[in-house]
Parts: C-alpha cells; sequence; structure tokens
C-alpha cells in the first residue's frame, strides 16, 4: 500500500475534526497531495472504523485506484489540486456556525481583522449548487479565488493549507469567526474594517509568526532580542616596528 504514513495522517485529521467539534458523523472529507496526484477519504466510511485502505489515491485526471469509491465531493478536492499549488491539502467541514452562515448565503465580512487568515478582506459565500457535482465545484473555485477559504451555500465550508495541520488549522479560525460573526449579528450590525485597514493587516499577516521581517512598512514591530551573542571584534592590532 503506497503512502501509508500519509493515509494515516488523513484519518488522524478527520477523527480530530471531528473531536473538536468542526465536524459531525461521516460528513465532511480530507485530501492532501502526493506525487501521483492526491489522497482522498472514502466515500460514507465513518471515521472512527476509517483504515488506510479506505483512503482512496486519485490521479489529477480524475481516475482512482482500489475498491473503495472517493468521496462524494471529489471533484472539489481534483479541481483545487489542480488549479492551486498552494493546495496541499483540502479541508471540507459542515461545521456548525459556517454552515448556518452558508445557509443564509452569507459570507463573512472583514468584522474582525482574523478573517485574513483565510487571505483576504472577507470569505466569501460560493453560489449554491448540488453536492458532489461539477457545478459546485465550480461555484467553489469562483469564490476560493485568491483564498485559501470560502464557505459553500446551504453546505458547509471548505479550506485548504499547506499540509494537513495547516488546513485543519485554517479550519478551526473559519469555524471560530463564524461564530463570532454571528453572536455579534445577534447584537447589532458589526463594525466592518475598510479595505485600507485589511490590507495593513493582510501585509502584517505575511510577517506573523517565526517569518523574517524583510522590509515591508507594515511588518509586525519586533521586540530586541537579548541573548544573541555579541559579534567579535574583527580589528586586529598589529605589532609596532622596533
Amino acid at each position: 500500500m503506497r503512502h501509508l504514513a500519509l493515509r494515516r495522517a488523513v484519518i488522524a485529521t478527520c477523527r480530530e475534526m471531528n473531536r473538536l467539534g468542526i465536524n459531525q458523523g461521516r460528513s465532511g472529507n480530507v485530501s492532501v497531495r502526493v506525487p501521483e496526484g492526491f489522497l482522498i477519504t472514502g466515500s460514507g466510511i465513518a471515521y472512527e472504523a476509517m483504515e488506510p485502505r479506505h483512503v482512496v489515491e486519485m490521479d489529477l485526471d480524475g481516475g482512482y485506484r482500489g475498491e473503495v469509491l472517493p468521496s462524494s465531493e471529489w471533484r472539489m478536492h481534483l479541481d483545487l489540486m489542480r488549479t492551486r499549488a498552494d493546495a496541499q491539502a483540502v479541508v471540507h467541514t459542515h461545521s456548525t456556525y459556517a454552515t448556518a452562515l452558508a445557509c443564509l448565503r452569507l459570507g463573512i465580512p472583514a468584522f474582525h481583522y482574523m478573517v485574513a487568515v483565510a487571505g483576504g478582506p472577507d470569505i466569501r459565500c460560493a453560489e449554491y449548487a448540488t453536492f458532489g457535482t461539477e457545478a459546485l465545484s465550480r461555484a467553489m473555485l469562483a469564490a476560493i479565488e485568491g483564498r485559501s477559504a470560502c464557505l459553500l451555500a446551504n453546505h458547509g465550508a471548505i479550506v485548504l493549507g499547506r499540509s494537513l495541520e495547516d488546513a485543519l488549522g485554517r479550519a478551526v479560525e473559519v469555524e471560530t469567526l463564524a461564530k463570532q460573526y454571528w453572536i455579534a449579528r445577534t447584537l447589532g450590525a458589526p463594525t466592518v474594517l475598510d479595505e485600507a485597514e485589511m490590507a495593513v493587516v493582510l501585509a502584517r499577516f505575511r510577517s506573523y509568526g517565526q517569518q523574517r521581517q524583510g522590509n515591508d512598512p507594515h511588518a509586525i514591530e519586533m521586540p530586541v532580542r537579548r541573548d544573541q551573542p555579541r559579534r567579535a571584534n574583527r580589528r586586529t592590532t598589529r605589532a609596532k616596528p622596533r
């Protein structure tokens, strides 16, 4: 069996989705890129019962290997893997608050600066199409263009990432934002950050975490590191002639 470690990682990601409460039962699906194409969860298999043989290998022409059928949403994963080099892993969930907003055909505006976690000034909601169809995949591609996440009308959410861990973390962030936005809307009309501020936020996100700061004027200000060794004095003293 090829890619055994990655198959196990896909299963672990699925189980973690349910443990974190961003997915329920057998809904949702996960994929990860491999040199031959990608691995994706099998259709209709409970995550707790899933074994490595239930993770299906697909190529980028829409073919699959083995006796297990891939997820009914394989086309969305395929089209992301085909068109987005940054899609090393894809997580699709039916998380509660993201799905609730999607059922209202609402995206998530810049009510909070963390919306930038999806790569843009908002998180769009794709137009509705029947699950598992090419039409849904086209709608998803339009909504996720220039982003790393979007909502799917009357359906759920989908995110991509640099790895399974990255995609899962972003799915959690999207659901958290959806919940916060939902709560804020029950209290009134949330104040939305303007495009200029979100441009600054997105620039600052590029220097977030352990990344080097570069020359970006909007980079996050760094404190002075105190434990760096002092540079050795390279000056040498020449002996005086006698």
